[in-house]
């Protein structure tokens, strides 16, 4: 096992933060010189492919339940490769537009359980629902 390959599985084991991601990528792209290429643009387009290929997956298999009970180890695997692109995408484009993605992700949550409170009967109370939704930025903010 390389160097690189035994830092990441001791990372594996351990947990990985948005944080170690970021870095990570950051060296990525620094060692490859391909800095110069990550405009927020083009990471964006990158990752719009890259959702594409996920959508693949799922293209043609129908409704799929959870867990994904059927399915095939190497379809698992190829799933999580493409899943990982998406989100080591999503960590680059926050990275080079300057967002804390895990700050933006916890206040997010904020304001969806402002506009989707849970003592909603989301199955049957539509109307309630609809009403809610207008104000959940205005409360976060305050």
């Amino acid at each position: 096992m390389t160097g690189e390959a035994a830092e990441v599985a001791g990372e594996m084991s351990t947990g990985v933060s948005i944080d170690l991601l970021k870095t990570k990528l950051a060296e990525f792209a620094k060692e490859r010189d391909w800095d110069q290429f990550h405009s927020p643009r083009n990471v964006l387009l990158c990752l719009v492919g890259e959702v594409g290929e996920l959508s693949e997956i799922f293209q043609w298999k129908g409704e799929v339940e959870k867990g994904l009970p059927g399915w095939k180890e190497e379809e698992k695997i190829h799933l999580g490769e493409e899943l990982s692109d998406v989100l080591l995408n999503v960590v680059r484009l926050s990275d080079v537009c300057g967002i804390d993605l895990g700050r933006a992700a916890l206040r997010k949550l904020q304001l969806n359980a402002i506009k989707y409170p849970a003592d909603i009967d989301y199955t049957n109370d539509y109307k309630s629902k609809k009403k809610m939704g207008a104000t959940a930025t205005t409360e976060v903010q305050k």
